[in-house]
């Protein structure tokens, strides 16, 4: 996507992400078999590994920094929430409709932001003349995908076998070519030169460590639901529904947080709420009701939808807008492994766990989820020691907000404004410096005179006549 956004214009590179999304929703309403479902599903994820990029490197492209932390906030209002309130959604639909249904809506969806961008939809993203580096993108297939395929097949096969210990060594060393020859091409494919930036690199592993518990808990949950619990795919849904509801409103007010008050609150409170609730559901056990979870979802919900977007937007402050596009698809690719990852490795986790508690436990499934929520609760507070330690002061992020602003108007304002960068306070400071000038310059004329004569205050009456004479005469030729 950092190739497809810096070399083609907004506007077609978006139809064409939509229409491909529209094409691989339809194979899949209509798929008789996995193979064809399979196809479906590649062919709907290009357009969305692309509209998701896209959509971030425009909010962080056309609006100021000090209003990207606000505006992340609602992008995350259907970013993050859609994960979580997808499982209510197609568990109704499924109940009530078929499996299809699901498809065919978004088909609906998709057509109706196909039309309304035709409308409103620009080019407004900043174009560059790129070669396509086909090497890189063989070495990409191999480094990503060579590393999510294995960690995948944990989920069925040990660690010491073919199907996991092959795709992961051919991913490691296709990450050593890949990253080595980013760094040595002029124009690199992807530029992994901005993991140097330090908010950029704790705020992705932060988002790795996140995005692997988030994905874990939204496959987990529903085999807790439906298979432990015996409930059907509704109720599985309607019990994600109350934290899907409060992450929406968390979302933009935390990004509102953001702009005021910087990213260390934010990387302190949310990890810690998110690794106590998860460690309270440790203590659950199958006679308690879904509902008890449903409540510690909420706190679970708000936990993410503090710490989501904000870590979007903080690891973009540094970066350069011609650097946008390779930054948000590096950042956009590990959360992918991540997710990826999570959920996999907790399903392998929940069966190991299960298998061994077998006529030792109550429920071996129950305690197999215990101790999946036990590891989401450390991995929640990993993240809130990087926050800890790698967050420092938000003075720092405002000075640079200010430096910003204060370019932004060209250096007309002086050190000790406030950097707002409207246009009438400009003018006023402007005005007022003009007004004291001008001061200064009076009372200095009226010393000189007071203190020449008069033949050398008639001489200075007469010259400045005459100077005043020729601007009246030159400004008359101007007018006519």
């Amino acid at each position: 996507t950092a190739y497809l956004i810096t070399r083609f214009r907004t506007k077609p590179l978006y139809y064409v992400s939509v229409i491909l999304f529209i094409i691989g929703l339809a194979i899949c309403a209509w798929s008789h078999s996995f193979i064809l479902m399979m196809v479906g599903r590649i062919i709907q994820s290009i357009g969305n590994g692309i509209l998701s990029s896209m959509g971030q490197v425009i909010i962080l492209t056309i609006f100021p920094k000090e209003k990207i932390g606000t505006m992340m906030g609602w992008y995350g209002l259907s970013f993050g929430v859609a994960p979580i309130i997808a499982p209510t959604i197609a568990g109704i639909l499924t109940d009530t409709f078929g499996w299809r249904t699901i498809f065919i809506i978004a088909i609906g969806i998709l057509v109706i932001s196909f039309i309304w961008a035709v409308f409103i939809f620009e080019d407004v993203l900043p174009l560059m003349r790129k070669k396509f580096d086909i090497i890189s993108l063989i070495l990409s297939i191999f480094t990503f995908g060579g590393v999510t395929l294995a960690i995948s097949n944990l989920g069925t096969d040990d660690f010491m076998s073919y199907p996991v210990l092959v795709p992961l060594i051919v991913g490691l060393i296709g990450s050593v070519f890949f990253f080595r020859r980013q760094l040595r091409i002029k124009v690199p494919f992807l530029d992994v030169r901005v993991l140097k930036d330090k908010n950029f690199a704790i705020s992705v592993i932060a988002t790795i460590v996140l995005q692997f518990t988030i994905m874990g808990s939204a496959i987990i949950v529903p085999i807790y639901v439906q298979q432990v619990k015996g409930e059907s795919a509704t109720i599985s849904g309607l019990v994600l529904l109350p934290g899907s509801l409060i992450m929406a409103f968390v979302s933009p007010l935390a990004g509102r947080i953001y702009d005021k008050m910087g990213m260390k609150i934010l990387i302190t409170v949310g990890p810690i709420l998110l690794s106590v609730n998860n460690l309270i559901v440790y203590f659950l056990n199958i006679h308690h009701s879904v509902w008890i979870y449903s409540v510690i979802n909420i706190f679970r919900s708000i936990a993410i939808g503090v710490l989501l977007m904000p870590l979007v937007s903080w690891s973009m402050i540094n970066i350069s807008k011609e650097k946008t596009s390779d930054a948000t698809a590096l950042y956009n690719s590990f959360r992918s492994i991540a997710g990826a990852v999570g959920g996999t490795s907790f399903i392998s986790i929940m069966t190991k766990v299960t298998k061994a508690s077998v006529g030792k436990k109550e429920s071996p499934s129950m305690y197999g989820i215990n101790v999946v929520f036990m590891i989401m609760a450390i991995t929640a507070f990993i993240v809130f020691l990087i926050g800890f330690f790698g967050c420092k002061s938000n003075k720092k992020q405002e000075i640079k907000k200010e430096d910003n602003t204060n370019t932004n108007t060209n250096n007309t304002t002086n050190n000790n404004s406030d950097g707002d960068g409207k246009g009438k306070e400009v003018n006023i400071e402007i005005k007022e410096l003009d007004k004291e000038e001008n001061e200064n310059e009076n009372s200095e004329i009226n010393t000189v005179i007071d203190q020449n004569s008069s033949i050398d205050k008639l001489s200075n009456f007469s010259d400045t006549e005459t100077v005043m004479e020729k601007e009246n005469n030159s400004k008359k030729e101007d007018s006519k």
